[in-house]
């Protein structure tokens, strides 16, 4: 019997044709089947290098990585995931190239894809731009593609833009289906997605949207909550909404954080600016009004101040599911009396889910490779099983 039988298993009931030679930038574009195979191809992926198993998909080739925010566990991830396949990295510095003597977007695509497999694109700082600005990477390189210029369409994979962080919630899930022993265990499972205190402003919606846009696809009770003010945009939450009614889940908000954490299973208390403010500080900068962003940076510092008791505590958590929910962060958290005076989580709650936080974290680059596979094979289940029947081995000591 193969170490990956039972997800090769698994794989082969799922409808996934569609993934073949397609990209991937939200999670709720993509079918059930799809996302599920996300998580079977990522726990085969993990157990064959557990055992030592060759994973090389490509014998050369590059994996292009372009981020346009700081980033350490999604470029890690990505870089993980490309070398796992077989691809080298290479980091699209915007900077160093020729896109401040005017190439264009489609230029510029082009002429980095003639080698290139994959492009991983991190884009989050501007509402209406990151996801935009993905599409048209994709669009040009598939046109270079079906002109002759490029030998294969690079698959590009969303490293998080302003609307979704795809590979973060999809591995935020899987550590979820790990440590309740399954996806079909997480009907009726309540998690609150909080918004929580910090003492910087602007970080993106896209872990929320991402969050309240992927659990809702499988029947849990999911909970939005955040102080008036700080809402995330509709469309997501009419997405989330419709999910939860065709997987008989439920999508729910509240002003109250210790609402939403009592009785949860899960809770999520992550920072993030309110839409409004992110839209005024994207037509702000694309004004070069320099003290506009100051003043609104300042208004949204004090915005936050106002609560400092939006923070994930003991006495919080005590309220949740047997006073023993799955603590979930993005990282790097802020960490009241730690990295911050006051913010997101007590230290000592932190540090009580130090060791899971790390777990949930390791299993994006195995998502990130599961994502590239299914777009570059046509059969992925046959690929796994000839990885696992393989004499080629990943370290000889």
């Amino acid at each position: 019997m193969s170490i990956v039988d039972k997800y090769v298993n698994a794989l082969k009931s799922l409808e996934i044709d569609q993934m073949y030679k397609n990209d991937f930038f939200l999670t709720w574009e993509k079918t059930t089947d799809e996302l599920k195979a996300v998580y079977e191809v990522a726990d085969a992926l993990r157990e064959l290098r557990r055992n030592n198993k060759s994973t090389r998909l490509f014998d050369s080739g590059l994996g292009i990585s372009l981020f346009r925010d700081n980033s350490t566990r999604t470029r890690f991830s990505y870089a993980s995931a490309c070398n796992l396949l077989g691809l080298e990295v290479q980091d699209l510095d915007e900077g160093k190239s020729q896109v401040a003597h005017g190439e264009t977007v489609r230029e510029t695509a082009n002429m980095i894809s003639f080698m290139a497999d994959v492009i991983g694109i991190r884009d989050d700082m501007y509402i209406g731009k990151g996801n935009k600005y993905m599409h048209t990477v994709a669009d040009a390189v598939k046109e270079g593609y079906e002109d002759g210029v490029l030998e294969q369409k690079p698959t590009l994979v969303n490293l998080q833009c302003d609307i979704d962080h795809p590979t973060q919630v999809m591995a935020d899930m899987l550590h979820i289906i790990h440590e309740f022993g399954g996806i079909e265990n997480l009907k009726g499972k309540k998690i609150a997605m909080s918004w929580a205190y910090s003492p910087s402003y602007g970080k993106p919606l896209s872990v929320p949207q991402g969050v309240i846009g992927l659990m809702t696809r499988f029947g849990m009770d999911v909970c939005l909550a955040h102080p008036e003010g700080y809402e995330v945009m509709e469309e997501v939450e009419n997405i989330a909404r419709n999910n939860a009614k065709e997987s008989g889940g439920t999508f729910t908000k509240t002003n109250n954080m210790a609402e939403a954490f009592k009785d949860a299973d899960i809770v999520y208390p992550k920072s993030w600016a309110p839409f409004a403010a992110m839209k005024e500080r994207t037509d702000l900068y694309s004004e070069g009004d320099s003290e506009g962003i100051k003043a609104l940076e300042k208004k949204l510092l004090a915005q936050n101040a106002e609560h400092k008791d939006w923070e994930c505590t003991e006495e919080l958590m005590k309220t949740t599911k047997d006073g023993k929910a799955l603590y979930l962060h993005c990282l790097p958290a802020d960490i009241s009396n730690l990295s911050c005076e006051k913010g997101e989580v007590e230290d000592s709650v932190f540090d009580r889910y130090r060791v899971p936080l790390y777990k949930e974290a390791s299993y994006k680059p195995y998502i990130i490779a599961a994502m590239i596979l299914l777009a570059k094979v046509k059969n992925p289940a046959e690929v796994l099983e000839k990885m696992a029947q393989s004499e080629d081995i990943r370290f000889r000591g």
